[in-house]
């Protein structure tokens, strides 16, 4: 008998506790990037130290331009973050401070250069441009993506960079800032194409003037929609068939005897 009253009350507790809530969703949690590594540097005795970004590999038409920025450990404008999460009102803004507080350099891979080196190629050569027009070489460089630079220095590669450290999300605001700049002077050059819209990217409204328009001289002459555009507006003529070519002659020739 007290073991059947013990099961009761067992059961009626059980029953008496609430159902219990469903999960809270978790909150996305969204990393900036951090001074971090290049402070872990410093106190070493490394400096300078530059990030190092790109801008400009995705689009259709137009130069890739590259950044390298070292940011002055006690003169960081609040705000820096990668270029993409940022507005463009906001990137001009602290590409204006970036360039008041820090050494920077711009190197600018043409299309013409594009076109002959491949994209991949021209984007790292503009990188290591970069670097080396930096007023002072540094001793370390952290560049965004996979691949390191041909530096004299120290260089690392971190993928995703511009979300995680701080010279080069820096470093992505001064690229892409002038870029855009340099692409809304393009617009200028080659009316129609919508270059101070989208910059050379292939959204459907560039699409639809490479179509309408065939390709300018500021298209990358080996990029898929670039090579459909350039062949509707100037086909390749067939070449000749042989066989009717003698056919032909010999027939020109026994009418001519």
């Amino acid at each position: 008998m007290i073991r059947d009253k013990s099961a009761k009350k067992t059961l009626a507790k059980t029953l008496a506790k609430k159902p219990a809530e469903p999960a809270k969703a978790e909150k996305r949690v969204i990393v900036r990037p951090s001074f971090r590594r290049e402070r872990a540097l410093i106190k070493r005795g490394v400096w300078p130290i530059a990030g190092c970004d790109e801008a400009g590999r995705g689009p259709l038409a137009g130069p890739v331009v590259a950044a390298a920025v070292v940011l002055d450990p006690n003169r960081i404008p609040k705000g820096i973050d990668d270029s993409k999460r940022l507005t463009a009102e906001r990137r001009e803004e602290l590409f204006e401070e970036i360039c008041a507080t820090a050494a920077f350099s711009v190197a600018v891979a043409s299309r013409a250069r594009i076109d002959r080196d491949n994209i991949l190629r021209a984007s790292l050569w503009a990188l290591a441009r970069a670097v080396h027009a930096l007023p002072e070489m540094p001793k370390h460089v952290f560049v965004d993506g996979r691949d390191r630079l041909a530096t004299p220095c120290d260089c690392e590669a971190v993928i995703g960079g511009d979300g995680l450290v701080l010279s080069i999300a820096a470093a992505s605001i001064i690229a892409k800032v002038t870029r855009d700049r340099l692409m809304s002077a393009l617009a200028l050059d080659c009316p129609g194409y919508g270059f101070e819209q989208h910059k050379g990217y292939a959204v459907p409204e560039h699409l639809e003037a490479l179509d309408r328009l065939g390709p300018s001289a500021h298209h990358r002459s080996f990029f898929a929609p670039v090579v459909a555009a350039r062949l509707k507006h100037f086909p390749v003529p067939a070449e000749p068939d042989l066989f009717t070519v003698d056919a032909e002659s010999e027939a020109a020739a026994s009418e001519a005897a």
